[in-house]
Formats: structure tokens, C-alpha cells, sequence
């Protein structure tokens, strides 16, 4: 890659890392990483942070576990996949065996709206959420500064809607799991709403009408 410190786009960066057994959700590398132990999972950390040298703090974030530690890759200035992250990617995976993993997923929560500046503030305020990075005008997500809730994006209503569910999941699945997973709902009682935005996303909803979209990268811009 010509500079490493430019945003990739989605395509580059999931094409970069897929044979290693890392997956691009949601402008981030993620892979996990199996362990038998709590110590087992803080020397692969170790080796993580180690094989990403000075650059760790502003790109590397993990999750350990007894059995499993989770690793992602963005850049901390960028809020997104810049060329080093991929570097970063592929010097782990050079110590540490990613391609045999969990799978990874992401969770957010879409707020259906009609004035989005107007009831933004108070789920800001009423979460303790923050803006991403660089992106803070009145109708930008919010994410939880610890990492640790699912992000909140606020979809714009043409029109009131009083009589459906205004508040939906939406679950960032790899996108080479994503028609495995879509199946096991649809066998598990949900129905196919709608699939007009695939890959994008897919609209599922549950034997009462509840909704929840199934999203991967592919499909949109970047």
C-alpha cells in the first residue's frame, strides 16, 4: 500500500486479511482467537501487543478471556482501516495462528426518528456515549467510550409510525457468515422481510413482527 497511515476502503481491507482469518466489520479488523486459559490468553495478548511495537496504544484493542481473546485493529485518529492496521494484522497473524477463530460480530441499535438533532442529546446524555472520532454533527452515531455497549445510529422517519417498533437491532456479521446465519433465523421461526438492500443488509423479523437487520460491509460505499 502506497502510505500506509491512508483509510483503505472496505473492499481492500477485507480482501487484505480474509486469508489470515481476520474479517472487516464495521470500519474495523476483527479475528478471535481460541485459548484453553486465562494465562493462555495473556501470552497471545502479549504476543499481539509485542508484534504491533509502538504502534499497540493507537491501533490494537483486545478483549481476553479464559477462552478466547478477541482482537481488533483501527486507527485511533482515523476511526477507521488505515494501511498500517492491515500491516498490523499481518504481523500477528505471523506469531499467532488466526485462521483457526470464533466467529466475530457486532452488535448496534437503530433509533427510528423524526427530529434526530432533537433526541439525539438525550441518548448521549442518558448512556454516557460519545461521538465518534471526527464525527459529532446532530445526526452522527454514538458509541460507548469503553467499547463495551453496541453502537446507537438514528435512521430518519419520513413519518410518525406509532404503530411498529421504533427502536431495532442491527447484528454486523462477517460477510461470508451472513447467508449461514440469515437461514438458521428464517429455520428458527423468523421470516424474510426484506432483502432489497442486499448484501448490505437483511430485514428479519420474529413470529411477532420484531425486527432485527443482519448487515455485512459489502453492498455499500467505502
Amino acid at each position: 500500500m502506497d502510505n500506509v497511515n491512508n483509510v483503505v476502503s472496505s473492499q481492500a481491507a477485507s480482501d487484505a486479511v480474509l486469508d489470515i482469518g481476520w474479517r472487516f466489520l464495521l470500519g474495523t479488523l476483527r479475528a478471535s482467537v481460541a485459548v484453553g486459559s486465562v494465562a493462555e490468553a495473556v501470552r497471545l495478548a502479549q504476543a499481539a501487543a509485542a508484534a504491533c511495537g509502538d504502534d499497540a496504544d493507537r491501533h490494537l484493542r483486545m478483549d481476553v478471556r479464559p477462552d478466547r481473546v478477541v482482537l481488533t485493529l483501527q486507527s485511533a485518529e482515523h476511526a477507521a482501516v488505515t494501511g498500517r492496521d492491515v500491516e498490523l494484522a499481518r504481523a500477528i497473524s505471523a506469531d499467532i495462528n488466526t485462521e483457526t477463530h470464533h466467529s466475530v460480530q457486532l452488535l448496534e441499535i437503530g433509533i427510528d426518528a423524526l427530529d434526530i438533532p432533537s433526541v439525539r442529546p438525550f441518548w448521549k446524555a442518558v448512556l454516557g456515549y460519545v461521538a465518534e472520532p471526527g464525527a459529532d454533527g446532530p445526526r452522527d452515531p454514538l458509541v460507548d467510550p469503553t467499547g463495551q455497549g453496541p453502537a446507537i445510529w438514528f435512521q430518519q422517519m419520513a413519518e410518525p409510525r406509532p404503530q411498529r417498533n421504533r427502536i431495532h437491532f442491527d447484528l454486523c456479521v462477517p460477510h461470508d457468515e451472513a447467508l449461514t446465519r440469515i437461514e438458521a433465523a428464517l429455520a428458527a421461526g423468523g421470516r424474510l422481510v426484506s432483502d432489497r438492500r442486499a448484501p448490505a443488509f437483511w430485514v428479519l423479523a420474529d413470529a411477532e413482527g420484531n425486527e432485527i437487520c443482519v448487515t455485512t460491509w459489502q453492498g455499500r460505499s467505502g
